[in-house]
Formats: C-alpha cells, sequence, structure tokens
C-alpha cells in the first residue's frame, strides 16, 4: 500500500495547481479598466509591457535607438552609445546602464534598464488603468497553467513509479493506473478548459490590455515604416527583428558574467 502515498501527494500537487490557476483566473477577470481606458491609444513601451514584461521595454528602447542611429548595437553583444542624449526616461535608463564609458555587454544594460525607476513607473500606470495585471505575472494565468502542466507531469511521473514497485497481487496494477488517471484528469481538464475560456494566455496584459495590443497590431498590419517594424518588435520580441545584425547582437544577451564572476540571465 506504499503506492497511496504517492497517489496523495499526486491529489496534493494536482490539486494545488489547478486552485491556484482557478484564483488567477478570477483575480484576471476582476481587474477592471478605467472607462478612459477603452479609449486609450498604446504607446509602444506601453505594448511592449503588455507583451513581454520589463525586459521587452528595455529590448524595444535598444532597437529603437540603434535604428536612429543613436546606439550601436555590435553582432558580438556590445553596445555602443552614439548619440548621449536620451529623449525620454527609457532611453536615458539605457544611456545609464551603459555607463559613463559609453560602452557595456548588452545583457548587463538589458537587466539594468528593465529594473528602472521609468519601466516601474510605466507598468504602475499601466495597473492603475487596468491594462496590467497587478501582480507582473508573477501568480498570473499564464503561470498557473505553466504550473498545472509541470503537476500534470509529476502525477504521470508518481504513477509510474508506483506501477514500477513491486506490488503484492492483491492489488492489480490496472486498477492503481485508474486512481492516478483521476489527478491526471483533474490537471488535463482544467488545461481544457482554461485554453477554451483564456486563451492566449497572457503573462502582463489584462483582458482590456490584450485588446488594446490586438488593435495596435491591426493598425500596423500593411505597414512598411519604421513604426511598424517597432511595433513588431514590441508585441512580439527581438526574434521579430529581420536584420542579420540585429539579430545577431541580441542573439548575445541570454547570459552575462556578473561582478563576481556569477552568470545571470
Amino acid at each position: 500500500m506504499f503506492w497511496v502515498l504517492f497517489l496523495l501527494a499526486a491529489w496534493a500537487v494536482a490539486g494545488l495547481a489547478c486552485l491556484r490557476l482557478c484564483l488567477a483566473a478570477v483575480r484576471a477577470a476582476a481587474v477592471q479598466p478605467r472607462a478612459a481606458a477603452g479609449e486609450h491609444a498604446l504607446t509602444l513601451y506601453e505594448a511592449a509591457f503588455l507583451s513581454g514584461g520589463p525586459r521587452r521595454v528595455a529590448d524595444l528602447t535598444l532597437v529603437s535607438m540603434a535604428r536612429q542611429r543613436r546606439l550601436l548595437l555590435a553582432h558580438t553583444g556590445w553596445a555602443t552609445v552614439v548619440d548621449p542624449c536620451g529623449r525620454d526616461e527609457m532611453e536615458r535608463s539605457v544611456i545609464g546602464a551603459i555607463g559613463p564609458g559609453g560602452q557595456s555587454r548588452i545583457a548587463p544594460v538589458r537587466a539594468a534598464a528593465a529594473a528602472a525607476d521609468a519601466v516601474r513607473g510605466l507598468a504602475d500606470r499601466l495597473v492603475g488603468a487596468g491594462l496590467a495585471v497587478p501582480d507582473g505575472g508573477a501568480d498570473g494565468v499564464a503561470a498557473g497553467v505553466r504550473r498545472v502542466r509541470i503537476a500534470a507531469l509529476t502525477v504521470c511521473g508518481l504513477g509510474l513509479v508506483s506501477l514500477a514497485m513491486p506490488l503484492p497481487a492483491t492489488e492489480p496494477r490496472l486498477l492503481i493506473a485508474l486512481w492516478f488517471a483521476l489527478p491526471l484528469a483533474l490537471t488535463l481538464g482544467c488545461l481544457a478548459i482554461t485554453r477554451m475560456e483564456i486563451h492566449p494566455y497572457a503573462r502582463w496584459a489584462s483582458p482590456a490590455g490584450q485588446r488594446l495590443i490586438g488593435a495596435l497590431v491591426r493598425q500596423a498590419d500593411g505597414s512598411a515604416d519604421d513604426r511598424s517594424f517597432l511595433t513588431s518588435v514590441a508585441v512580439r520580441g527581438v526574434h521579430a527583428i529581420g536584420e542579420p545584425d540585429l539579430r545577431a547582437a541580441f542573439a548575445h544577451r541570454e547570459t552575462y558574467t556578473g561582478e563576481h564572476g556569477e552568470r545571470r540571465a
């Protein structure tokens, strides 16, 4: 009967994950935009935050300055300041993150700019307008979906371990598998309902924010101007960059060595 302990653990993991996902869905549905938010025209910075969070804002700022030839992003992963005068708070945050030397690796610049006061202020304004998720996505629907997926895999793993254990003849393996199928069905059913009702899962944007992002994308479709290019970067990320040199520059951004030798994302 030792497998019963694994079954209880499977139910606990599945139940807790599904409960947290349900609570996240309720919180997301309860976020109400201000009356003026429905008429709000998103800026590119706002669209970037709602689509990808603080780091997407930093990416957009870097790409925008590079497009204007005020920042050089080398294919080796280095950023060099050409024009030290930032035109807004975001650009000044990037220039400040690069430092007085005027040159730095892109990865630490991106991390520092994403944590700057300008991005936090932008987040607060979007949350206040009901366009962003208040908790910054840590307990949002997207995170809840990931937890339920992990729970489903955990239930499968616990079930397989239980079936691999030596069992007495009075405990048929088929019956044990059916017992583990119940918490697995709970997690899979929760995922199916969430996909039908809430998909796409937005980590940062509220339902009202998602609608504004969709409207912004529709306005940019069919246009080949610079704003359309930046809109694509804001909504889809640096993977939307079609210029080989810029793609190569951001290919070095994922990890870097900190001051004390540690590796950071």
